[in-house]
């Protein structure tokens, strides 16, 4: 993976042993375990597998989810290095996009009635895992206005699995520089200048921490997504901010008025780390949070 070594420290004589990467046997064991922990690994919640699209389209996607922004995942398995993964992939969420009404079926009745009603069509994605991709798996992507992400994987041993997010393509998610400063600015206009220059700063940087940052907009909150999310901006209150992180709260020491643990409360958008933030400041106080929650995803 990108030249990482992976070793297993014995203490009790000092020594140390290179743990090897290796594939998966077979396609099947890769796929199996990744659908089996699909929310923990890709932030999706498991929905079908091996999905048939007709005898007419005479497919079968191998994993369909849903993220936890709403948006409709299609996830596409290579054991090694495949060219025609992506192709297959968006050949999958081309129908998917013909076919809302079914996966909406689908997601209520695994869901629920109020996960389909909130599907975000907006933003289907497609996610490849793969023992590779090469140079020109990176470009294709980038030349697709689809949402589409590519993750190399190796196991450890016996018990050990590494993903990498290769490349990260936001599609239409992804607005320019320019009209996001215009929709924050929109959106925090009532609340005064301070909030509008406030949630402008929080934009920024958060868009700033690394490539293939997605921003995802719904009615209650503004995500920001690698191949999970890592922040959620909630919109302006009269005189604060509220942003929430993938940090572990028990990890932090907690400020009051600042940093608030939220693990056992409901509130828009995900993460268990509220912070609240009045001014550019704090911003700047932030900064290390945003970063570890960004690297975490």
């Amino acid at each position: 993976m990108s030249g990482l070594k992976l070793f297993r420290t014995h203490t009790t004589n000092s020594g140390m042993t290179e743990v090897m990467p290796r594939l998966a046997e077979i396609e099947a064991d890769m796929q199996a375990l990744v659908e089996a922990h699909m929310e923990t690994l890709l932030g999706v919640r498991f929905l079908a597998s091996e999905y048939g699209t007709g005898p007419v389209h005479g497919g079968r996607i191998d994993s369909l989810g849903l993220d936890e922004n709403g948006s409709p995942v299609v996830v596409e398995y290579k054991r090694g290095t495949d060219a025609g993964v992506i192709n297959q992939g968006l050949f999958y969420l081309a129908w998917l996009m013909d076919h809302r009404a079914e996966f909406e079926h689908l997601v209520r009745d695994r869901l629920g009635v109020t996960a389909a009603s909130q599907v975000l069509w907006s933003g289907p994605r497609l996610i490849c895992i793969a023992g590779d991709f090469t140079r020109y798996d990176v470009h294709a992507v980038r030349e697709h206005r689809r949402s589409i992400d590519l993750v190399r994987y190796r196991f450890f041993g016996s018990d050990l699995l590494g993903l990498e997010t290769v490349a990260s393509v936001s599609g239409g998610m992804q607005a320019s520089r320019r009209a996001r400063r215009q929709s924050v600015a929109q959106a925090a206009d009532v609340q005064g200048a301070a909030m509008v220059e406030l949630a402008g700063a929080v934009d920024e940087v958060l868009l700033g921490l690394g490539d293939g940052v997605n921003r995802v907009e719904r009615k209650t909150y503004r995500a920001y997504q690698r191949l999970r999310n890592f922040a959620c901006l909630c919109p302006p209150q009269r005189t604060k901010l509220l942003v929430y992180l993938k940090v572990d709260p028990k990890a932090v020491d907690l400020v009051p008025g600042f940093t608030r643990d939220v693990s056992g409360l409901g509130h828009h958008g995900t993460g268990d780390l509220e912070v609240q933030l009045r001014t550019l400041r704090d911003v700047e106080r932030a900064q290390d949070l945003f970063r570890a929650s960004y690297a975490a995803a």
